[in-house]
């Protein structure tokens, strides 16, 4: 049988235990990896003060974590497709949670940033792969909803480091709040057990006694299945290849998405560290302000599983469009000084149309390019990505150590929604709307 009846056996499947069970486990790791990656905005109003950082310095410190983030997402994605996707997401969990509890340990910024640098290298690795395995085993009327909520774990994450703030940072100290990010070592073992290895890796290294396994837990009756899918091609040897992104009229649409997710991380991560700051700076206290970043990821919560339901009936790039030019004026107009109840509402729609958009984006990518250069091309554009989510900090800190008024430094942060808008007008249809395999043909043979 071939990888190409494999993946429409996979698409059509009914959802079941096996399908939840690797949801929800790769929720839980995209909660933690948001966790990670926010947190750091929830305790730097305090490093400010205790290590008499500047707004600059402390900005920088913020782009760490995402410099790491650009290598792992690149490098890890890329060894992902040739050595096994399950095997790198867990070391990529192991990367984050370990260095981001050993970052509680620190006692000045230079520990504290090598620790977010090497902590950066996991959270790059872990995004992609989650999203290229769910993309292969989650039913395909159901994927969008899927890996949105999936990725919901990035709103999980970021509504649970203010909260965690706000109940331990007076009380135990900023440390308590790094420590938490623990917990996801203790759950390796778990991990290990429900995830799946790819099944376009698994075909490719003749794996039959694996796959087999992993199609019985999601049918029993797949082997009829199976025959009924059956397309006898003829065998061509598996090619994964980083410049396959740039073959077959993929080339513009990939330096577009790398575009794109640019300008969306620089939103994002600009936010996400700045925010509570800004906040303060505008007059808040800093438990009110840890409220607006709550309120930011709230709204991106509730909005990215509206989004997933919305893009799997009408279609993903549309949808997207509207959502960063909706974004970039709400995040002007939290400029503008405004009642409690409009700011807030600004900010959770800004939450939805940033981080929800973000994690509609993926979800796009994910199914535009072929299987065996899945990986690679969701980890290309994370990574080049990443350039933007390391401006962004950078960028807010420049800000502020220049005094600019909170009203520009808000309208600096939106004006890339408009140019990720625009960016996205020009990429092509995918031409491989089936997300099949470039070696559809490949065979493995089921019969014992």
């Amino acid at each position: 049988m071939n990888v190409y009846a494999l993946q429409k056996f996979l698409d059509r499947s009914n959802f079941k235990r096996f399908h939840y069970s690797l949801l929800f486990c790769c929720l839980f790791i995209i909660s933690f990896e948001g966790y990670d990656l926010v947190v750091y905005g929830s305790v730097v109003p305090t490093l400010i003060k205790e290590w008499s950082l500047s707004p600059v310095q402390a900005g920088v410190i913020g782009s760490y974590g995402l410099f790491g983030m650009m290598f792992g997402s690149i490098i890890l994605s890329s060894l992902a497709d040739r050595f096994g996707r399950k095997k790198l997401l867990i070391v990529s969990v192991i990367f984050f949670s370990s260095f981001t509890t050993i970052s509680g340990f620190a006692n000045g910024p230079v520990l504290f940033s090598w620790c977010r640098f090497l902590a950066g290298i996991g959270f790059g690795g872990a995004l992609p792969t989650v999203i290229t395995i769910l993309s292969e085993y989650i039913p395909k009327e159901k994927r969008n909803k899927a890996i949105t909520l999936a990725l919901c774990g990035n709103q999980v994450g970021g509504i649970l480091a203010p909260i965690v703030s706000v109940l331990f940072l007076s009380s135990i100290g900023w440390r308590s709040i790094l420590w938490f990010a623990a917990i996801p070592l203790l759950l390796i073992p778990i991990m290990n057990k429900v995830i799946p290895e790819s099944i376009h890796f698994l075909t490719r290294n003749g794996k039959v006694d694996v796959i087999e396994k992993t199609l019985n837990k999601i049918d029993k009756g797949y082997k009829e299945k199976l025959q009924e899918e059956y397309n006898d091609s003829e065998s061509k040897s598996p090619s994964v290849s980083f410049f396959a992104l740039f073959k077959n009229k993929l080339a513009l649409s990939t330096f577009l998405f790398c575009a794109v997710y640019f300008m969306s991380l620089l939103m994002i991560y600009g936010l996400n560290t700045w925010l509570p700051k800004l906040m303060e700076q505008s007059g808040y206290p800093l438990v009110s302000s840890l409220g607006f970043a709550i309120s930011l990821n709230g709204g991106a919560l509730i909005g990215t599983i509206i989004l997933g339901v919305m893009a799997d009936r009408k279609g993903s790039k549309k949808l997207l469009m509207g959502m960063y030019i909706l974004g970039a004026v709400c995040l002007a107009l939290l400029g503008i000084k405004s009642n409690s109840f409009l700011l807030y509402s600004l900010v959770s729609i800004t939450g939805v149309c940033t981080m929800g958009a973000q994690s509609l984006l993926n979800a796009f990518v994910s199914q535009y390019y072929p299987n065996d250069v899945r990986s690679t091309g969701i980890g290309l554009a994370n990574g080049i990505g990443r350039l933007g989510g390391m401006l962004g900090p950078t960028l807010g800190g420049m800000l502020l150590s220049f005094n600019i008024p909170i009203t520009l430094c808000f309208i600096a942060f939106a004006l890339p929604g408009l140019f990720a808008s625009i960016f996205l007008i020009f990429v092509k249809k995918s031409s491989s709307n089936e997300s099949l395999s470039y070696q559809e043909s490949m065979k493995v043979n089921f019969n014992k």
